[in-house]
Parts: structure tokens; C-alpha cells; sequence
């Protein structure tokens, strides 16, 4: 068997020595025995499975993390101190954590399987002379492979013929129009865009028909690269992951620091080692936070049920702080800033211009710009009837919703005619059609030959060139005057058509387009913005965030829209091309300068997207990316916070993004953004109030033994204040109100940690006022009301826990301690009320009176856990009124 080689550059390659190379045949195509040899060689045409997480791994993965091996450990220390309750209640918490992130996590890992589900269309291949449709897995390297209109191409390869041959590539190149497929080949660094003799798997075809070699089938298709792409991309952990997970780490050091400071002293003092390692653990519960993990899953999945109601799905909860975090966002173009239709943009007659809105559906055409004039002209009626009739396609309304059929320009030339209140059905009944001379790549015109009112009316478009060359009236001076025209609106960002007609008396030839035509004008096309677009950049802008375009579409096209979408201003109408970007390791400091200034970018592929996100994630910035063809997986993947878009998407960039835009608007980003920074907000105020309340626990427990004034506070009922009179206001503060003024300052700085320097100033504040008010009940009771060591810990538990509840008012932001956001959020309400229920069941229930050692009380106690409640939200308001007084 003759040895089969695909090139490394199939579209560099003549045709002869690509088939001389694969053996095969143009006329019969392979024979059934060598397609099974090569079947059995290449193996199947479709894309490797990837082997997603058990359940058993996403679940044994709740159970890694500092705070979890700190609880785990003191777990272990009480059943063998024999504090069998304390350790079953600690294991209780870890199961509780770990069930919910289980939860929350358990979600299809799809990407792989959605990418080949574009495999399962059959394909017609050329065997043994005939054509034989066969499943598209059957298709091998060689094989001649047959495309018409409607089919879904099965694998990559080089045309050996076409006829009138278009394919959408928009998934894979971002390219709005279909493309015009020729057997000419393409420069040599020509990115797929251009490579115009290649058909790619994945690919519909919209028109025509032809037929190709195989040159690659499965992973080492076009598509087979990005699939592994999407495998390879590496997420890392969130930035609020990040910043808990080194929270915790501080608190580590922190309990590490005291619980050895304690050990030493005691040692010093030579009391008892048992007493110690129990105070020790009693430090150890104290200093981890067990509800923040649950009530930051429990705010973020508050945050996320918001956004769902505003059409936004997030898919993991994490993602919703990251987006408000996000400074840097790369957006699409074609369905994310555009509508992902194409329309007559311009129009472009002899005496007059005009840039126009259409509105097909309401029968509706606004002049934008230019002249008002041109709808008065008689070259604009020609210009509607000949675009009309020199068309193929279909546009109707069925059961009130637009039905589009045919080539996209064609549709839109039949939308402009109905907003400009004509009826293309009744031009075609007036004109009725008698032969046509189909567009070709070589005549690059299309024309139509029609009857009316006893004579013959001939409707022409085409390129330019073409047409005006057919316009023999025209002087030399006038061609290449509307000539210059049709490229300066090329340059601008649309794709121009020349129109033309001829009426005559007598019944013209078969080659009815090669007289004297009468030039009428130049429509130009362009996939319109979306008008939600302008606004939501505007906000961003406001917000601080930096809007990048990164498209495969043509560089004139992108610069356009981002002009039309205010995407860029004054100054910044730069853009860069995919053959201008080096690789990642090869850029100097002044191409990473250049480029970081750029904020648009064309002729992008897939890997260098990547690239581009990578840079920015290296200097620091929390990278989001949208997007909606297959080509945008491995970006969304790669990027902080994938943002795909739900209405037009594929599937695949649905499944590979953490959040889906249900609506496609680019608006709804800034919804999620608000949201995102509120969700971040209030993480900061709880974790600011479970810190300061866990620090309280550390300094009481602390100082008492330093003070030698006995055990205040128990292991277990510790634990029990962290669960429950610790995590109900924490998550009230969780799920607070919007704020809006957060979308009025710049993102924050991504380095920042949850909590600042001041932040840090203030828990240690908030524990020594909550501690002072606490140690000073229980030295009142016990030296001064004379209760014994059990009574005494009795009242620091309930005195600690009641002033941690009122703590929750000493993090309002706004000048009134009576009107604000902590006092206008019903939650913190209903969870004092719950909590302080919660404490009351403690007293009265028998087994929790005998599990918490709680011991009976008197009137006078009573009064002194209220005081000690009360007293730290005085002092911190009145030092925080000398504070403001004294700025």
C-alpha cells in the first residue's frame, strides 16, 4: 500500500501533488477495501472522548483545604481527649460543607461531548466511482468528499471543484457573511478566513455545491484543534477562591501563634498539660470561621437566582464575584455586538448618499446620515426593483414571526424594499422573470432578464468593477470615480454590491448582461450593532472596565462597528491583526506595550485568543470573555469568567462558559458586573463580622488563661456560636441590598485581598470592645456576684453570643445608625429573631441544656448579658463619631 502524507499546509499545497500524496483518485475516489484500510489506519473521523470527573472525585475534593485539615485535626484531638460530642459535632460540620459544595459543583462538564455531537450527520463520500452516503465517522483521510447546500461539511480538505459554493465559518473564524469558496491558492500565512480552497469540519453549507479531499479528519481537524484546546485550557482558581483559601491561611498562622504562645506560658506555669491541650483546641475551633463557606455559597447562590431573573444563568456560583471583579473583558463581534444578520447599511446613487435604518417587520426605513433627498430620486426605485428581481431568496412572515431564506444579502435586499414600503411580491408579478445568468467567481455578476409592459427589462449586481465595466455610457472619469467610491466603503468596514439595468424593446441574447447598462449605485452591507450595545460600553466605561473586540472578521469591518458601538474614541482607532501578534514567549516588552493599548482586534484565531488572555492575566487583571461560536471555547475556557451567549450560541460555547446570556444582550454583562460587586461587598462585611466575632472567641479564651482566671468558654460551645448565632447574621449580611453607586467607581484592584489593611484594623477593634465587654460580665460574676466557675461560663456564653448578635449593626456604611443599609435589610431582622430564639431553645431544652453545660440563671445575670450585649455597639459608635468629627 502506497504511503498517504498530509501536508502540514494543505491550503499551500497545488492540487495534483495533494492528491499524488494522498493516493487517491479524483474521478472514482477511494476503493471501499483501501477506505477500510485507511479507516483502520487513521481510525474513526471523530473527536477523542475526554473522561469527565467522577462524582466520587468532584466529592473527595470538598474535603481538601486549610480550613477543612484544621477541622478535620481538632476533630481527631477531641474523640481522643474522649470529647466524643464535640468531635461528632465537628465532623457534622465538614459533612454539611461538603455536601453543599458537592451540590453546587455537580454539573455536566459537557464541552467534549457537545463538540461531537457536530459529528453525527451522515456525509457522501466518492467510492469505487459512485457517490455513497455514509456516516460522517466512515469518512477518512483521501476520501472525496461531496458538499451541496444544507450539508454540514464532515472533515477538513482541499477543494477539487465548486459551483457557486458558500460556507458559514462564523463559528470557527467569527466571520458574519458566508464565504465565497474558489480552488485558488491562498497566500502562504493565510489565517483560515482566507484560506478559500479549504472546507472545514463543522462547517454548514449555505450555497452551492462541491467537492474536496480529505486532507484531516477528527482531532487533527480545525475543530479537533480547538476541541483539544478546550481540553488543555487550564481554569484556575477564582479570585474569591484565591482570597479565602489565603484568609485562611492567615487564620492559621494566627491560631499556630497563640495556641503555642498558650502552651508555653502554661507550661511555664506548669499547669495541667490536659487543661492546656484542651484550651488549645477551644483556640483552634475559635479561629476557623466553619459557617464561611457556606454562607458565601449560600450569598453567591442568592446573587446567582438575582441574575436569573435578569436572563443571566451562571453555572458556577463563584463566577458571579468574579465578573464583579472583572477589568477586562474580550467580547466577539459577529452575534455579540452585532445582530449576526447582514442589512443595507448605505447607499451610495450618482447625485446622492445615505445611511439608512432598516426595520423590514414594521415597514419601516430612517435616513441616518447624508441625504434626505435620495429616496426622492428615480435611481432609488431602479435600485429596489433591480434588487429585488435580481435575487433568488425569500422573505416572509409565518404565523407572525420573519422567515429567512437564501443567501443573507439577498434576504436583506428584500427587507430594504419592504421598509421602503414596496412589495417584492408585486415587483416580481409586474416583472415576470424569463432567464437568469447565475453569479459565478468568474463573471462575479448576477443578472436577471424580466418582461414588462410589452418589452424587456434586464436587472444586474454584482462586484464593482464588473459591473461598471458593462456600463459603457459611463466615462473613463465617472468609472473609476464610483470605483473609488465601492473600495472606501470596503475600507470602512462593508461589503458593496454595484447595481445596473437596461430596458429594451427587443429580446436580448443569452448573454443578455454584456450590453450597455445603465449604472444605477452602490448599496453598501453591514451586520448591524445591536442597539443595547452603546449604553452597556458607556457603562463600563464608567465602571473602569476596559472593552477589547477580538474577532475573525475582517479588520475594516471590526474598526467599523467598534466606531458605531463607541467601543473606541477619539485617538484609539487602532487594530491589530492576527498576522501582527507574535507568540506569547516571543514578545518584547514594546509589542506587550502596543498591544495592551489596542482595543481591537481581527483575523484572530483561536490560540491566539488565548494568548491575549494569558498577557492580560499576567499583569494582574481578572479576565472575562463572550462569545458564541465554537471557535470562542477555548477563550471562555481559559478566561476568569467565560460569558456565552445563549440565543445564537453553539452549544459548545454555551457549555464551556460559566455564565449564559439568555438574551444575547451585552447589557445584561452589566447587570451581572453590578451584581458581581455587590455579591463581593457584602462577602467583605460578613467576613468582616464572622472575623471580628471568631476573634472575640480567640482574645476571651486567650486572655482569660493568660489572666488565669479559669476556662470562660467551651470547645463545643464555641463551635456551636460559629454555627449558629455567627451564621445567620453573616448570612443576612450575605444577601444584602443592592448598592449602586458601586458601579460608579473604578473595579478593584484584583491583588487586593477580601480584607485591607483597615479592615484588619477594624476586627481587631471590634474583637477587643466585644471581649472587654464580655471578660468584664464574667469577672463581675464571678468575683463580684460570686458564681462558680460553671455559672461564670455559663454567662460568657450567653454574653458573647448576644454581642455578637448586636455586632451587626456596627457595619453600616451610612452616616445614620438608625437609617441604613443593615437596619433596611429585613434579613438581619429575621435572623436576630431566629437566633435569639435559637438561644432561648438552649436554656429551656434538656439535651441542649446537657450537651452546651448551661447552667440555670438569674434575673441579675440576665441583666448582665444584656450590658455586655449593648455595650461594644456603644463604644464602637461613639469612637466611630470621634473619628468622623476629628476629618
Amino acid at each position: 500500500m502506497p504511503t498517504i502524507s498530509t501536508p502540514e499546509k494543505p491550503h499551500q499545497v497545488p492540487i495534483d501533488q495533494l492528491l499524488k500524496a494522498l493516493n487517491t483518485n479524483p474521478k472514482t475516489g477511494l476503493t471501499a477495501d483501501e477506505a477500510k484500510n485507511r479507516y483502520d489506519e487513521f481510525g474513526p473521523n471523530a473527536l477523542q472522548e475526554v473522561k469527565l470527573e467522577s462524582p466520587l472525585t468532584i466529592l473527595l475534593r470538598q474535603f481538601t483545604g486549610v480550613i477543612v485539615y484544621i477541622l478535620a485535626a481538632a476533630a481527631g484531638i477531641s474523640f481522643f481527649l474522649g470529647e466524643t460530642v464535640e468531635g461528632f459535632a465537628i465532623i457534622a460540620v465538614l459533612l454539611v460543607n461538603a455536601v453543599t459544595g458537592f451540590l453546587l459543583e455537580w454539573n455536566a462538564r459537557q464541552s467534549m461531548d457537545a463538540l461531537r455531537k457536530m459529528d453525527t450527520t451522515p456525509a457522501r463520500v466518492l467510492r469505487d466511482g459512485r457517490i455513497r452516503e455514509i456516516s460522517s465517522e466512515e469518512v477518512t483521510v483521501g476520501d472525496v468528499l461531496v458538499v451541496e447546500a444544507g450539508d454540514l461539511v464532515a472533515a477538513d480538505g482541499n477543494l477539487l471543484e465548486v459551483s457557486q459554493l458558500q460556507i458559514d465559518e462564523s463559528a470557527l473564524t467569527g466571520e458574519s457573511l458566508p464565504v465565497d469558496k474558489n480552488t485558488e491558492i491562498p497566500p502562504d500565512e493565510s489565517p483560515l478566513g482566507d484560506q478559500h480552497n479549504r472546507l472545514f469540519k463543522g462547517t454548514p453549507v449555505t450555497a452551492g455545491n462541491g467537492r474536496a479531499v480529505v486532507t484531516g479528519i477528527g482531532q487533527q481537524t480545525e475543530l479537533g484543534k480547538i476541541a483539544t484546546m478546550v481540553k488543555d485550557a487550564k481554569r484556575s482558581a477564582t479570585p474569591l477562591e484565591a482570597k479565602l483559601d489565603a484568609l485562611a491561611k492567615v487564620l492559621i498562622w494566627v491560631t499556630v501563634g497563640l495556641a503555642a504562645l498558650f502552651l508555653v506560658v502554661g507550661l511555664f506555669r506548669k499547669e495541667e498539660p490536659f487543661r492546656l491541650i484542651e484550651t488549645a483546641l477551644a483556640l483552634a475551633i475559635a479561629a476557623i470561621p466553619e459557617g464561611m463557606s457556606v454562607v458565601a455559597t449560600i450569598a453567591l447562590a442568592y446573587g446567582m437566582l438575582r441574575l436569573a431573573e435578569k436572563k443571566v444563568i451562571v453555572k458556577r456560583l463563584s463566577a458571579v464575584e468574579t465578573l464583579g471583579g472583572t477589568n477586562v473583558i474580550f467580547t466577539d463581534k459577529t452575534g455579540t455586538l452585532t445582530q449576526n444578520r447582514i442589512e443595507v447599511n448605505t447607499l451610495q446613487l450618482p447625485d446622492a448618499n445615505a445611511e439608512i435604518e432598516v426595520d423590514a417587520e414594521a415597514g419601516k426605513l430612517t435616513i441616518i446620515a447624508g441625504n434626505l433627498s435620495v429616496i426622492e430620486s428615480d435611481a432609488y426605485q431602479q435600485l429596489i426593483r433591480v434588487g429585488v428581481l435580481c435575487n433568488n431568496a425569500d422573505y416572509d412572515s409565518v404565523e407572525g414571526k420573519p422567515k429567512e431564506v437564501g443567501d443573507p444579502v439577498e434576504v436583506s435586499l428584500l427587507k430594504f424594499a419592504i421598509a421602503a414600503g414596496h412589495s417584492p411580491d408585486q415587483i416580481i408579478t409586474n416583472f415576470p422573470r424569463k432567464a437568469e445568468q447565475a453569479f459565478s467567481s468568474d463573471t462575479r455578476i448576477m443578472g436577471t432578464l424580466h418582461t414588462h409592459e410589452g418589452g424587456y427589462f434586464v436587472a444586474v449586481k454584482g462586484a464593482a468593477e464588473e459591473v461598471l465595466e458593462r456600463c459603457q455610457s459611463l466615462s473613463e472619469k465617472d468609472r473609476k470615480a464610483y470605483y473609488d467610491i465601492s473600495e472606501k466603503m470596503a475600507v470602512d468596514g462593508l461589503r458593496t454590491l454595484a447595481f445596473a439595468f437596461r430596458e429594451t424593446s427587443e429580446k436580448p441574447g443569452d448573454n443578455f448582461t454584456d450590453g450597455d447598462l445603465t449604472y444605477i449605485g452602490l448599496i453598501g452591507f453591514l451586520d448591524p450593532p445591536r442597539t443595547e450595545v452603546t449604553p452597556a460600553l458607556k457603562a463600563c466605561r464608567a465602571a473602569g472596565i476596559k472593552v477589547i473586540m477580538v474577532t475573525g472578521d475582517h479588520p475594516a469591518t471590526a474598526l467599523t462597528i467598534a466606531s458605531k458601538v463607541n467601543l473606541i474614541e477619539p485617538g484609539e482607532e487602532m487594530v491589530m491583526t492576527g498576522k501582527d501578534l507574535k507568540p506569547l514567549d516571543q514578545l518584547t516588552e514594546a509589542d506587550k506595550t502596543k498591544l495592551l493599548a489596542c482595543r481591537v482586534f481581527a483575523r484572530v484565531s483561536p490560540a491566539q485568543k488565548l494568548d491575549m488572555i494569558d498577557l492580560y492575566q499576567q499583569q494582574g487583571d481578572i479576565v472575562g470573555m463572550t462569545g458564541d461560536g465554537v471557535n470562542d471555547a477555548p477563550a471562555l475556557k481559559k478566561s476568569d469568567i467565560g460569558i456565552a451567549m445563549g440565543l445564537r450560541g453553539t452549544q459548545v460555547a454555551a457549555e464551556t462558559a460559566d455564565m449564559v446570556l439568555k438574551d444575547d444582550s451585552f447589557a445584561s454583562i452589566v447587570s451581572a458586573i453590578a451584581q458581581g460587586r455587590v455579591i463581593f461587598e457584602n462577602i467583605r462585611k460578613f467576613v468582616l463580622f464572622l472575623l471580628s466575632c471568631n476573634l472575640s472567641e480567640i482574645f476571651v479564651v486567650t486572655f482569660a488563661g493568660f489572666l488565669n482566671v479559669g476556662n470562660p468558654l467551651l470547645p463545643l460551645q464555641i463551635l456551636f456560636i460559629n454555627i449558629v448565632t455567627d451564621v445567620f447574621p453573616a448570612l443576612a449580611l450575605g444577601v444584602g441590598r443592592e448598592n449602586s453607586s458601586l458601579m460608579q467607581q473604578p473595579p478593584r484592584d484584583p491583588k487586593t485581598p477580601i480584607m485591607d489593611g483597615y479592615d484588619w484594623r477594624m476586627v481587631v477593634f471590634y474583637a477587643l470592645a466585644m471581649t472587654a465587654s464580655v471578660l468584664g460580665a464574667y469577672w463581675l460574676g464571678t468575683r463580684e456576684l460570686g458564681l462558680t466557675a460553671k455559672e461564670g461560663n455559663n454567662l460568657t456564653f450567653y454574653a458573647l453570643s448576644f454581642a455578637q448578635l448586636m455586632h451587626v449593626f456596627n457595619l453600616r456604611s451610612g452616616r445614620s445608625f438608625f437609617v441604613n443599609e443593615i437596619t433596611r435589610n429585613l434579613y438581619i431582622w429575621y435572623a436576630l429573631l431566629l437566633c435569639l430564639l435559637i438561644l432561648a431553645l438552649t436554656y429551656y431544652i434538656p439535651f441542649l441544656h446537657k450537651v452546651l453545660s448551661i447552667q440555670p440563671m438569674t434575673t441579675t445575670e440576665l441583666w448582665l448579658i444584656l450590658a455586655a450585649g449593648f455595650a461594644p455597639v456603644l463604644l464602637v459608635q461613639i469612637v466611630k463619631g470621634i473619628i468622623r468629627l476629628g476629618k
